[in-house]
């Protein structure tokens, strides 16, 4: 059996470590040969590959980003895409597909399955919004950096007497706000699923600098104000209709600035966060979800995507993983807001 392997979307730390135990393993234990196609879905829809085999695979468990690189191509808007893809499938022997990637790059997986295309899913993104798995790797390692990054500028916050705002990833889910800053103490958290109002965070703004402590707001790129308040900027769009996102962390620093008078500054953590080794955690999450994935190859389980509940590795429809994102609930939040102001 020849096995295709793709990685889509956004880098993130643990790509490699999942492609090295779905080579490794189909290798060793199924006699499997494999081929890596090159940037996401531009792989197999312009028949771009490079070798996988265990040379391919040697030493990469550690390194962040991904050896088959990686791109938003979005095949179903393509015309002819899926034709396409499955005649160079056809033509390069390839019998089954692992597409590592977030909601969009699983998403065209799953549209794919419906087209008679055997693949398995993996799920990755630093965002951890994908739904019927309770983490996914890279959230981990992103959120270490950010809790990181946050430390570090509390001292300076404090030296200066300034507001910082710290602008973290996440369009429509705020995990990686909410674990950074409740991990790093933050005063305000601001994230997509809650609208904030600006009254009340420059209210915490004020009531941190009257105990002699500068406050640090971590707001998520996908945060907006309540109706009304605040003028955002919109961005482009990419392949799957996403507006570039940013400028949120500046827009909150000005805003803060103007109304209390003291001086506000932002940081935008940006791919910083995708980006170097992976953790601890995400490597053993990584390897233990490519295991897997290569299992359901074998084992003829396709449209599943792997997924992690609890300690187990389970599989789930790819329906159920791309249907609605996974998002912060009210109680999550609420736990956060004890520690506001």
């Amino acid at each position: 059996m020849r096995v295709g392997v793709l990685t889509g979307g956004g880098d993130c730390p643990g790509l490699n470590a999942v492609i090295r135990a779905v080579v490794r393993r189909g290798i060793k234990d199924y006699g499997y040969e494999f081929v890596g196609f090159r940037d996401g879905w531009r792989g197999p829809l312009e028949g771009d590959t490079m070798p996988l085999d265990r040379a391919a695979v040697s030493g990469i468990l550690p390194r962040g980003g991904t050896i088959l690189g990686s791109s938003r191509t979005n095949l179903m808007k393509i015309e002819g895409g899926v034709e396409r893809v499955k005649d160079n499938l056809a033509g390069l022997g390839v019998d089954a597909l692992v597409a590592i990637g977030g909601e969009d790059t699983l998403g065209v997986a799953r549209q794919l399955h419906d087209f008679d295309v055997k693949v398995v899913g993996v799920p990755k993104t630093i965002d951890n919004d994908l739904n019927a798995t309770d983490y996914t790797f890279g959230f981990d390692t992103a959120v270490n950096i950010a809790t990181e990054a946050i430390d570090r500028l509390h001292t300076t916050a404090e030296s200066h007497h300034r507001a910082l705002i710290v602008e973290v990833m996440g369009r429509h889910a705020g995990w990686i706000a909410l674990h950074s800053g409740m991990a790093a103490g933050a005063n305000v958290i601001l994230i997509p699923e809650r609208p904030f109002d600006i009254d009340e965070v420059v209210a915490h703004v004020e009531s941190r600098f009257k105990t002699n402590y500068a406050p640090i707001i971590v707001v998520a790129e996908g945060a907006h104000p309540k109706e009304g308040q605040m003028e955002l900027a919109s961005g482009e769009r990419d392949a799957f209709g996403h507006v570039r996102l940013g400028g949120i962390g500046q827009r909150l620093a000005e805003e803060i600035e103007s109304r209390t008078g003291k001086e506000a500054r932002s940081v935008v953590l940006g791919h910083v966060q995708r980006g170097g080794t992976p953790s601890a955690f995400d490597r053993v999450l990584a390897t233990r979800l490519g295991l897997d994935a290569i299992a359901a190859v074998h084992d003829g389980d396709f449209g599943k995507m792997v997924a992690l509940q609890g300690t187990s590795i389970v599989r789930v429809e790819l329906a159920a993983a791309t249907d609605k994102l996974k998002t912060v609930p009210v109680e999550r939040y609420q736990e956060a807001e004890v520690f506001f102001g």
